[in-house]
């Protein structure tokens, strides 16, 4: 299958460039480029998912080191031009956001070692982007909302209601299915099943990527919960005066 790439890429350029000068023309300059970056990520996050859901489901000889299809290799191409339009927006408005850029470079590196470079090993990538991306749409709206919670009532209300059942939906996800998923990727990579078509030092740097990525996810929503409790708490004690 050729790449499609750079059409992706493209679409994916022109969604952000439509969110920060006419969907968001009139918020303020410091939150518009966040929310065009979740704008983009809300056109990609579920639809990945359906891509990816169903080039697996279409493959009858899925396993660790199963040659890639068209259909995953497109999915890949997807999330690809997504992650680049994402870095893009990064090293524009948040060059010092070294975290974030971080991931961005490194989720790139597994994507296109996987895509371009061995050719095999989609069913775990994949696999790991449903993980992360199934939460990505409650992820936006909660962003969207915290951004302009300080100034619109509506937005205080949603991000509220929002946070408790995001957070409990992004620790059983990141917390728990994901390493379990993870364990049974490097399970059998260890096994040696996987030289005769990924090199190790391939699927060791996945493995490297994809657990720094998870062990940093349940560090983030962590703290989202302590900050939650701490909030609560000092509501509480305010009623309680």
């Amino acid at each position: 299958m050729e790449t499609q790439l750079f059409p992706l890429l493209s679409t994916f350029f022109s969604i952000y460039l439509f969110a920060y000068f006419i969907v968001f023309r009139n918020w303020s300059p410091k939150i518009r480029p966040e929310a065009s970056s979740c704008f983009i990520s809300l056109f990609h996050g579920t639809p990945a998912v359906i891509l990816a859901s169903l080039a697996l489901l279409a493959d009858e000889n899925l396993s660790f080191s199963s040659v890639n299809t068209d259909a995953q290799n497109l999915a890949l191409d997807y999330s690809i031009a997504y992650f680049l339009t994402d870095l893009v927006h990064y090293i524009v408005f948040f060059p010092h956001d070294v975290l974030f850029i971080g991931h961005h470079l490194a989720t790139l590196f597994v994507f296109l070692t996987c895509r371009y470079l061995v050719f095999h090993g989609a069913f775990a990538i994949l696999s790991l982007l449903i993980l992360a991306e199934v939460t990505s749409a409650c992820q936006n709206a909660w962003t969207l909302a915290g951004a302009r919670r300080h100034d619109v009532e509506f937005a205080t209300k949603v991000y509220r209601v929002l946070s408790p059942p995001f957070y409990a939906f992004y620790s059983l996800v990141r917390g728990i299915v994901g390493p379990l998923f993870v364990y049974r990727m490097l399970a059998y990579f260890v096994s040696g099943a996987a030289d005769h078509v990924i090199p190790k030092w391939v699927w060791i740097s996945w493995i490297i990527v994809v657990v720094s990525a998870i062990s940093v996810s349940i560090l983030w929503v962590y703290n989202l919960w302590m900050e939650l409790f701490r909030e609560r708490k000092a509501s509480l004690n305010k009623k309680v005066r």
